[in-house]
Order: structure tokens, then C-alpha cells, then sequence
């Protein structure tokens, strides 16, 4: 294919050679997951959008700069000493025009067998309260977008009055760019700090398995289920505990947590959403919804692992067996920040 693309495109001839076969293999996995419907059709990506281009050799580190084939020495802001033999780096341009260089680190280090043997704790995701555990801790959705959301309506509000292809739209893109950027760096900064803290303090972390995209589609709540970043903490929370060795496991999301009394098991028949506090008929203890959530979770997770089994609740797997493949290795990724070039 590159062969014959060069033929065509002369300026397929300045790149460096790795990036292009990159790009290739790239498009050989999205055609691959498609066929085997682990994704949709691949589709051309906006030049406004992220963009990135991968090194499998050849670059290497020297002080405060990043020497890239190609490109030679560029100056980058390097946030800690990197260890370990370099296996991949990514430069990504982002849409505010900032540029980042992710490397891949091999550091030789075996991850340790995982341990059920600790500290147990249950996770119920809210909107009101991001999320509430089984120790009845309840931590706050913060409040970074209403901080922004101003902000970002009016420069929106002025992107839209722009003429497509002119130099003033570009600029108005750019400072909408630039809010959203920071909305997503505050919000990845809460959910490292708050899965860093969970992991830390348990051996055993268990969550439902929710489906966003089918909850998203509520007109009510899609908004705001959208800006908490649910999938992206469970995510955090699963390689962070796997690096430690410690259990991270998701809990069936038919299993009734919220309508459960964690005393006598006794199931109540409905349970709207705008009731945050019940009584148990059978058994009379009065429970705070979210916190009873969260132990039933806790404990329906116990269970599962009591029995030996990783499967849900209701004794099979409720996602998808089509999913993306996962690397058979995971290896540490430091990030490195690098000034625009041309």
C-alpha cells in the first residue's frame, strides 16, 4: 500500500517512514474491529481534532529535549526521571494546539499476583454525589464546569457567528478549544486524585457495571452523565488496582443494589429515583439510599469472589464478549509536554 501511495503523493516522501507504516497498521486494526463488530466503519478525522503520529525507534531523550527523527531536538518539559528501555513514543497535537510526546517504558518490573486478602470496599456512582462507598463516604460532584460553562457558552456563542474558512473563525475554534481543555484537565485531575485515594486504602474494589451509552440517551441526564467521566474512572481504578495487585471487580447492573435492604435482603417492589432515603418494611432499618447501594455492592462482589468466580451477579458476563482486545502486556507511559514546532 505505502509503496504505491508514494507513487501517487509525492509529499508521502518527507515523512518518516515508521509513521506512515504506523498510520497503516493503525487503519489494518479499525478495518479489523469492524469487520468483527468490535467498532463502526472507519471514518476520516476532523484536522481540528486530535492528531497523532507514533515512533517505534529512534528517538531518544537527552535533557530537557526530545530528539525525533526528522525533526531533530525538540525542547520538552520533562516531569520526572524516566527508567526503563524505551519502546514507543506518540507525539499528539491536541485541538488547543498544544503538542505532548507520550512514551512507553519498558521497566522490567513483574506485575504481583493479585490478593483478595484486605480491605473491601463498594462503589455506587451518583450525579449528586460522584460517588458514595460502603464506609459511607459520600464525595461531591465538583464544581469546575459550572466554573466554566459560562465561559464557554459565551466564546461558543461567538464561534457560531464566525464565517466558515476565515481566519477569525480559526481563532474564536481555538479559545473554545482552550476552555474545553481545561474542563477535561480538571476533571482528569479529580478522578486520578479520588481512584489514587480508593486503591490505595483497599484490596478489593467492587462497582456496577453500567452501560453510559444506553444511560446517555435519557434527555434529562445526558448532560450531566456525560461531563462526570464514569467510564474513564472505572477505567483508572481497574489499571491502577491490576498494578498493585490488588481485585478490581464490577458487579452485574441488573442486580436491584438500591432496592435491597443490606440487613435482611428483603427487596422492595419500585424505588424512583426521586427517593434518596427509605425505611425496610420487613426488618424496619431506615437506609440512605446510595450508602445501601454501595454495601450490597460490596457484598454481591464478596460473594462472587467467595465462589471463585469473576462473573456477574446474574452468572454471566453482561458486556459484550466483542470488545476491543486487550495488550497482553501493560507497561508504565510517562508523558512528556513539548513545545510547538514547525
Amino acid at each position: 500500500l505505502l509503496p504505491t501511495l508514494k507513487k501517487e503523493n509525492e509529499w508521502l516522501k518527507e515523512p518518516y517512514s515508521q509513521t506512515l507504516q504506523s498510520a497503516c497498521l493503525n487503519l489494518s486494526n479499525a478495518f479489523v474491529n469492524f469487520f468483527e463488530k468490535r467498532g463502526g466503519y472507519p471514518r476520516f478525522k476532523s484536522k481540528h481534532h486530535r492528531q497523532s503520529i507514533q515512533y517505534k525507534q529512534n528517538v531518544k531523550v537527552e535533557g530537557d529535549y526530545l530528539k525525533v527523527p526528522k525533526l531533530g531536538l525538540v525542547v520538552a518539559r520533562i516531569h520526572r526521571q524516566l527508567e526503563g528501555k524505551l519502546k514507543t513514543v506518540t507525539i499528539s497535537k491536541n485541538p488547543d494546539d498544544k503538542y505532548f510526546a507520550s512514551l512507553l517504558f519498558d521497566d522490567g518490573v513483574v506485575e504481583p499476583e493479585q490478593s483478595t486478602e484486605g480491605k473491601a470496599i463498594g462503589i455506587d456512582l451518583g450525579l449528586t454525589d460522584f460517588c458514595v462507598t460502603s464506609a459511607g463516604s459520600k464525595y461531591k460532584q465538583p464544581k469546575w464546569l459550572r466554573r466554566y460553562e459560562k465561559n464557554l457558552k459565551r466564546k461558543q456563542k461567538k464561534l457560531s457567528r464566525k464565517v466558515k474558512g476565515s481566519k477569525n473563525r480559526d481563532k474564536a475554534r481555538l479559545k473554545v478549544a482552550k476552555v474545553q481543555s481545561k474542563i477535561s484537565r480538571c476533571r482528569e485531575d479529580f478522578l486520578h486524585k479520588l481512584s489514587r485515594k480508593i486503591v490505595n486504602d483497599n484490596q478489593v474494589v467492587c462497582l456496577e457495571s453500567l452501560h453510559v451509552k444506553g444511560i446517555v440517551r435519557n434527555p434529562n441526564l445526558s448532560k450531566a452523565i456525560s461531563q462526570v467521566g464514569w467510564g474513564q474512572f472505572c477505567t483508572m481504578l481497574k489499571y491502577k488496582a491490576e498494578q498493585e495487585g490488588k481485585v478490581y471487580l464490577e458487579v452485574d447492573r441488573w442486580f436491584p443494589s438500591s432496592k435491597t435492604c443490606n440487613i435482611c435482603l428483603n427487596v422492595v417492589g419500585s424505588l424512583p429515583l426521586d427517593i434518596r432515603a427509605w425505611t425496610c418494611n420487613t426488618c424496619n432499618t431506615h437506609h440512605d439510599r446510595d450508602i445501601n447501594a454501595a454495601i450490597n455492592i460490596m457484598n454481591e462482589g464478596l460473594r462472587i469472589l467467595s465462589l471463585g468466580s469473576r462473573d456477574t451477579a446474574s452468572g454471566g458476563e453482561v458486556r459484550p464478549k466483542s470488545g476491543r482486545k486487550k495488550s497482553t502486556t501493560r507497561l508504565p507511559c510517562a508523558k512528556l509536554e513539548a513545545y510547538a514546532y514547525s
